[in-house]
């Protein structure tokens, strides 16, 4: 696995008056460690996440499978050896009032769960907040809880702090980690717009 992934810790930094969503993922010394950069008017999500800025080295691609679909699965895929990790799927009708995602091994067979942290934190925010209160959510493999991801309150970017420290016997592939904080970051930036 590319060193890149073994990070416990990255911050996930989103412009926000860009064109097109750029992405960016830092270690904790403030390193960029990867980049992305979302394509404009796509039917169909395809995230390509690279080494750096320069986009000569890609690392992961998460792929949607359908391009309409309100339960949407996303493939994501280790660009370097063309290995499926897993797959990252949003609950439909659950995901109207708190963000609901299933974490799927390669063999798509439900092992985990990606959710916004409290119903009525949720509520506010989709209710009154909006933005101003940033949203923090919980990875689970079974009932271990191995990640969070807690967006920083901020107004001139999107930021997300990925932390995979608590996750101690490693049941997590880090690349799912990566690819649930850049979807995360990407739909955000469509329902916040």
């Amino acid at each position: 696995m590319n060193p890149i992934f073994e990070y416990r810790n990255y911050v996930l930094q989103r412009q926000v008056f860009a064109l097109t969503g750029k992405f960016r993922f830092y270690e904790p010394g403030g390193k960029l460690v990867m980049f992305s950069e979302q394509k404009m008017f796509r039917l169909r999500e395809d995230i390509r996440v690279y080494s750096d800025e320069s986009k000569q080295q890609e690392v992961l691609m998460v792929k949607a499978r359908q391009i309409i679909d309100f339960s949407a699965a996303y493939d994501v895929v280790d660009s370097s050896t063309g290995e499926k990790v897993g797959v990252l799927r949003r609950k439909g009708w659950s995901s109207l009032l708190r963000d609901e995602w299933e974490v799927l091994n390669a063999q798509d067979q439900p092992i985990g769960a990606l959710f916004e942290d409290s119903m009525g934190l949720a509520l506010l925010r989709r209710l009154l907040l909006g933005s101003l209160l940033p949203q923090n959510y919980d990875m689970t493999i079974g009932q271990t809880r191995v990640a969070d991801l807690k967006q920083r309150f901020n107004l001139f970017r999107y930021e997300l702090d990925l932390d995979l420290s608590m996750d101690t016997a490693r049941q997590l592939d880090p690349r799912l980690g990566i690819a649930a904080a850049i979807l995360l970051a990407a739909v955000e930036g469509k329902q916040s717009s």
